[in-house]
């Protein structure tokens, strides 16, 4: 069977590519000496070749064939076998991954993707609209009524601060139902459709009763972040909830993973519908050639999966939105949370501001 292809950019001195290369394809599969191996199987089948090494601005890179049988077809050891040991060598960063043809069927990929997520909010032909309820802290009531104004102002997609799980101030089994009632009585006073994507967090029981409560309230959107609940319990999420995921990327810039490959192209393959990433000139350091790099890995033809929605964001203004929507199109989802909320006493007309500014 046709092999992953994975890139790994390696500091070092470019004399020890030959050596290091080898050692990192035999870290990445068998994780022992290849001599010691008597198995002309393992050998040949199991053991990751060298594809190809070469310089890369005083570095090298390595291209390793790493095969498809090792992931098992799950989450899990899929990450584990592109990164596992080697996420332990702060010299090696994984930049790039390719998979076979027909790989991709062993997981989900988007099951709504840009265009149900289009569906669901009534948005044709332009980028949507989101923000955040912040802080953390704040009451339930407090949180159902700035949903309620968000709502009414016209924004497509009020999703909870990441922050926002099921904290004793805010459970969530309270929380969800208040903010979702908030948004239907606003979605019934305009005709509009904005929708709710509360924060889904804990272990695989929480996510499971969290998923019970959303359905029946009738939540259509989910905010979940993989790297915190992890990859596997990501992917059963999908099933479980049957509404667009969108994906945070806390704790998605803890290892040295290439942000297109894993905010684009890895959480589209397990399933993200959306994906949220920090925008440049926010507070937060990538740059604009990562960034358009993400949106790019999350919407362009691979595999045959349907296109994840990008979603920058991090400190954005009202003001930027031209700029925003400039470099990434209608397919976007332009996400203003804390810049919207500086408005205090004129959060509605600040947020039909918004609304206008991506609308015109």
């Amino acid at each position: 069977m046709e092999r992953i292809l994975a890139t790994y950019r390696i500091t070092a001195g470019e004399s020890e590519s030959r050596v290091r290369a080898e050692a990192l394809a035999a870290e990445q599969s068998v994780e022992m000496p290849v001599a010691a191996i008597d198995d002309p199987r393992v050998l040949t089948e199991v053991l990751a070749q060298v594809r190809a090494i070469r310089p890369h601005a005083g570095d090298f890179e390595v291209v390793l064939a790493i095969a498809p049988e090792t992931t098992g077809g799950e989450a899990s050891q899929l990450a584990n076998m592109l990164f596992g040991n080697c996420s332990l060598q702060p010299e090696v960063e994984l930049v790039d991954v390719e998979l076979p043809d027909g790989y991709q069927k062993a997981f989900p990929g988007p099951r709504f993707g840009i265009d149900g997520i289009r569906r669901l909010a009534g948005v044709e032909g332009r980028a949507l609209t989101c923000t955040a309820l912040k802080p953390q802290g704040t009451p339930v009531a407090r949180l159902a009524e700035l949903a309620r104004t968000f709502a009414l102002a016209g924004i497509d997609v009020v999703k909870d601060d990441h922050g926002i799980a099921n904290q004793a101030y805010g459970p969530f089994a309270e929380r969800v139902p208040a903010v979702q009632k908030a948004i239907h009585q606003a979605n019934r006073e305009t005709g509009g459709r904005t929708l709710y994507a509360p924060t889904f967090s804990g272990g695989p029981r929480a996510l499971l009763d969290q998923a019970h409560i959303a359905k029946d309230c009738g939540v259509q959107l989910a905010l979940v972040a993989p790297m915190l609940v992890g990859l596997p319990a990501f992917v059963e999420l999908q099933v479980e909830l049957d509404v667009p995921l969108v994906a945070h990327p806390a704790f998605a810039g803890a290892g040295r993973i290439a942000p297109p490959l894993l905010l684009g192209k890895l959480f589209r393959l397990l399933g993200a519908d959306a994906t949220i990433f920090p925008n440049h000139g926010g507070r937060f350091s990538y740059s604009k050639a990562t960034c358009l790099g993400i949106a790019e890995a999350a919407r362009k033809p691979w595999l045959g999966l349907r296109a994840t929605l990008p979603v920058p964001a991090g400190g954005m203004t009202v003001e930027r939105v031209p700029e925003m929507l400039a470099g990434y199109g209608k397919d976007s989802m332009l996400l203003i949370g804390g810049g919207l909320l500086s408005a205090k006493g004129k959060l509605l007309e600040k947020s039909r501001e918004f609304v206008t500014a991506v609308r015109s």
